[in-house]
């Protein structure tokens, strides 16, 4: 007979608890809600859990109630898996397009998000809690078994000066000499860190672009002949990076 592994649960929550069979899992009163009184679920029913650490496991509710739940972890459904050391880095936009674009570079395997102020940019706070919240409903709604780090917002001038000199900086351009991103991005050694950048709605001043593309770990990248909206360029870009450098070159989707 046929030997099967643990059953998936439709529901998948992100937990900062380390997980193995056997342990019990805390949630606090919001979390405890969402299981009562959203997805209407009662002790025993199945619940996956993720860390970003141990995997995914298949978990039961134990107790459900108004300020807490607790859950019993039965078994690992999906063992860690290594993912693409990618960074976004993206000057804010307004409103509901920030929450979008964090939602969707989570989709597409970014493992850092951070949010930076040019010279250009039109807003001038950033909620990263918002951001942070954005990007775990958007990994465990895709499978994904980790989430990114959300980064504190700061000036462009102190990300680039704290930037790894080891981690190449593929900055989207609006103008000046580029290399196709397709053609860039597949000359970057899979497994190797690296960051995007995409400037804000009205681009990148001239000479923080010129300055830029004077330092020796960044390459500027172009998307085209189009042109793009802010959150579109940076979506374009995490798209194409995949797409001929990232973990698209394993199509089987996630169970």
């Amino acid at each position: 007979m046929a030997e099967h592994g643990p059953a998936t649960a439709e529901t998948r929550l992100y937990v900062d608890d380390t997980l193995a069979t056997g342990t019990t899992v805390g949630l606090g009163p919001e979390r405890a809600h969402f299981l009562k009184h959203v997805l209407r679920l009662g002790s025993g029913a199945a619940v996956s859990l993720f860390n970003g650490r141990d995997g995914e496991f298949l978990a039961r509710i134990d107790a459900v109630g108004k300020n807490a739940a607790a859950l019993t972890v039965e078994a690992q459904i999906r063992p860690p898996a290594a993912e693409v050391d990618l960074w976004l880095v993206f000057a804010p936009i307004k409103f509901g397009r920030i929450d979008f674009l964090a939602q969707k570079a989570t989709e597409l395997g970014v493992s850092r998000l951070m949010p930076v102020f040019t010279r250009y940019t039109s807003v001038d706070r950033v909620n990263v809690e918002r951001l942070a919240a954005n990007a775990v409903e958007a990994a465990e709604q895709t499978q994904r078994l980790t989430v990114p780090l959300v980064a504190e917002a700061t000036s462009l001038d102190r990300a680039i000066g704290d930037w790894p000199r080891d981690r190449r900086l593929y900055v989207c351009a609006e103008f000046g000499t580029v290399q196709p991103a397709a053609t860039a991005f597949a000359a970057h050694g899979r497994g190797a860190p690296a960051g995007i950048l995409v400037g804000p709605e009205g681009g990148f001043e001239r000479s923080e672009l010129d300055a830029l593309t004077k330092l020796s770990f960044v390459t500027a990248v172009g998307l085209g002949p189009r042109v793009l909206r802010a959150d579109t360029a940076a979506l374009a870009a995490l798209a194409v990076w995949q797409a001929v450098a990232g973990d698209w070159i394993d199509s089987k989707p996630a169970k």
